[in-house]
């Protein structure tokens, strides 16, 4: 019988247990270079014949396969996957904190706190923690869920659901309006229902207080959703989009100007399988498993990536990608941000107060690579009024365009500055970004310690502080306690 007080070294450990836990899917790309550099046994070729001999240690090749099981990885062509290993430095690591950083900031962000999500509206913020939402801001029509009569949310408060068992998996929030996808792949919307935007039909033009379930979408398992002006997009399991609201520009997709009470499928064979969705104003974006990026509705400020602004009323390919795999794109108002698989980054649209990042004020009417921010690998693009901020790989953030009362974070500039090409947010630095999102004139981030902050406009609490005062410093937003009732 083994002798339970005698312990054994790493270094004894049978190699194929090393290799089932570093392959346990649990470890980050850091977790597994910090392996490397600090124990032989991982960090050599001590253990022969267990991988390949081109790999340059155990860490190296656990790495390269969980890159592989990765499904944006897997989806990727091989030109683009070399790419992508090449602008990691051939560095499979590196590669797979990518992979890992792309879904944290496009999903749930897993951090040392809990699961976590952040979303801005024009005015007012929501946030998922451990699938429970919280809210505060301006609260027009009910956007933050909390009933008649409440004008402000001074604080982060618990948005209740009609079943309290319920659990959130994905919001989004625009102007007036708001929109959330459970565990259970159903959808919840509230806020103004101004052309039926929230999908109840019935109720065009009536105001939801609280999250009301879209029954007609009770059989179509979704998981994402993107609210525009007055319009809403849901993306489902398979890859299909569903719009309904305004319709005045073509926003949603189905050959006409014609508004829809609940949601209505787009044809599949105008995109094929989507994974991402976006809405501006008046404009829609999609982006399909194969990199494609497909924009439909408004065509003013050259939103749409097409070189005109003609409306547009079905998808259209944005041919300006050809050869490029984009992996998300983020909706401003007069202008739109794109990411690609090699970690690039391209703007289009108004230019307005630099918000572009090109070094000037120039509208670009197609998709353009943002030169400056061509040494780094970003992983989260989002954007709003005249601002563009940028998530890299390594957990700093840059911006460039409109200060917006501080809201791109810059303390050494005034409310109403312009920058004209990417910097860094210098007062994030000492913190590890994993995802950020930005409002009319505020922005808030969720570390991978959990911690939220936030900076900018609070004149309508947004920023979860009752004292109306803005913040060009990043200031810590109060996550409560889960009620257990």
């Amino acid at each position: 019988m083994a002798d339970h007080d005698q312990s054994l070294s790493l270094q004894e450990l049978p190699p194929h247990l090393i290799i089932e836990i570093l392959n346990s899917n649990r470890l980050s790309g850091t977790d597994l270079a910090f392996l490397e550099q600090s124990c032989k046994t991982f960090g050599g070729r001590s253990i022969h014949g267990l991988f390949p001999p081109n790999f340059r240690s155990m860490v190296d090749f656990a790495a390269f396969q969980l890159c592989s099981l990765n499904p944006l990885f897997a989806s990727l062509p091989s030109n683009a996957s070399n790419e992508l290993f090449n602008r990691c430095g051939a560095n499979w690591k590196r590669v797979l904190r990518f992979l890992q950083s792309i879904k944290q900031s496009s999903n749930m962000a897993e951090t040392s706190s809990g699961n976590m999500q952040i979303t801005t509206g024009r005015y007012h913020t929501l946030l998922i923690k451990d699938s429970s939402v919280y809210c505060c801001g301006f609260n027009p029509y009910g956007v933050l869920a909390q009933g008649h009569g409440i004008p402000f949310c001074n604080a982060l408060t618990q948005i209740n659901f009609p079943i309290s068992s319920i659990k959130v998996s994905h919001i989004s929030a625009s102007h007036n309006h708001a929109a959330f996808v459970m565990k259970s792949r159903e959808v919840f919307t509230c806020g103004s229902n101004s052309y039926s935007c929230c999908g109840h039909g019935e109720e065009v033009g009536q105001s939801i207080f609280r999250p009301k379930l879209v029954e007609a979408l009770k059989e179509v398992p979704c998981k994402q959703v993107a609210t525009g002006g007055s319009f809403t997009l849901f993306l489902t399991e398979k890859g299909q989009v569903y719009t309904c609201g305004i319709n005045t520009h073509g926003q949603l997709g189905h050959g006409d100007t014609v508004a829809e009470p609940i949601p209505k499928l787009v044809h599949e064979e105008d995109m094929g399988c989507v994974v991402q969705i976006a809405a501006g104003p008046s404009f829609s974006l999609a982006v399909t498993d194969d990199g494609k990026v497909y924009s439909f509705g408004s065509g003013s400020n050259f939103c749409l990536g097409h070189g005109q602004q003609q409306n547009e009323l079905q998808p259209r390919e944005i041919e300006a990608f050809n050869g490029v795999h984009v992996v998300s794109v983020a909706a401003a108002d007069e202008h739109v941000v794109g990411l690609d698989s090699s970690g690039f980054v391209y703007t289009w649209g108004n230019g307005y107060c630099g918000a572009l990042g090109h070094g000037d004020e120039s509208d670009m009417m197609t998709p353009e690579l943002v030169h400056s921010l061509k040494g780094h690998l970003a992983v989260q693009v989002c954007a709003r009024k005249r601002k563009t901020l940028v998530l890299v790989d390594d957990g700093s953030v840059y911006g460039f365009g409109w200060m917006g009362f501080g809201s791109l974070g810059f303390s050494d500039k005034g409310s109403s500055d312009k920058v004209l090409k990417s910097q860094v947010v210098e007062s994030l630095r000492g913190h590890h970004v994993c995802q950020i999102s930005t409002g009319m004139y505020h922005t808030v981030v969720v570390t991978n310690k959990g911690i939220v902050l936030g900076f900018g406009d609070n004149e309508r609490t947004q920023l979860g502080h009752g004292s109306l005062k803005g913040f060009l410093n990043p200031i810590d937003i109060i996550v409560p306690e889960k009620d257990p009732y």
